[in-house]
């Protein structure tokens, strides 16, 4: 066992510590590890479920239900494209199967470069500028292929 796994199990274990008080503790947790590892480590889930008493069936299901959630670390920058009704509507489903087409990604993949990860999000309450995307906390309406492709670009994709 490498050093950098005993410090990772050990920042795990802190992790899950910190939050046992806590009302609802795995919401938390889960947030806390993402925001420590970039996503929920596969190391996190035995002792999460030790901790807390759950099965990993009933770990999976929280995180699964939980798009944020990860298991694996996300690329550099995200991008999610609304999948919403009126992003829909106005030609979102098309743009995001041209650029999960043109990245040969599926959606929640990460270009070869690390550069740009591609997600699914349903509604960033730009209904009235749609299609709309984000770019890492940086929300952009009235997307087209141009503009994405250019958002692309500046990510690095």
């Amino acid at each position: 066992m490498t050093h950098a796994i005993d410090t990772d199990s050990d920042q795990i274990t802190d992790i899950i510590a910190a939050h046992l008080g806590l009302e609802g503790p795995l919401l938390p947790m889960l947030h806390a590890l993402q925001a420590a590892f970039g996503h929920v480590p596969a190391a996190a889930h035995g002792p999460i479920c030790d901790a807390l008493n759950i099965t990993k069936a009933e770990l999976h299901g929280v995180i699964s239900f939980y798009h944020d959630f990860r298991d694996a670390p996300a690329g550099r920058h995200v991008v999610k494209i609304c999948r919403a009704e009126a992003c829909q509507a106005m030609g979102g489903a098309g743009l995001a199967e041209s650029v999960l087409s043109k990245l040969g990604l599926d959606w929640h993949g990460t270009t070869r470069n690390g550069a740009v990860t591609i997600e699914p999000v349903y509604c960033l309450g730009l209904c009235a500028c749609a299609p709309a995307a984000m770019v890492d906390d940086r929300v952009v309406g009235r997307v087209d292929a141009a503009k994405l492709d250019k958002l692309l670009a500046e990510a690095g994709a």
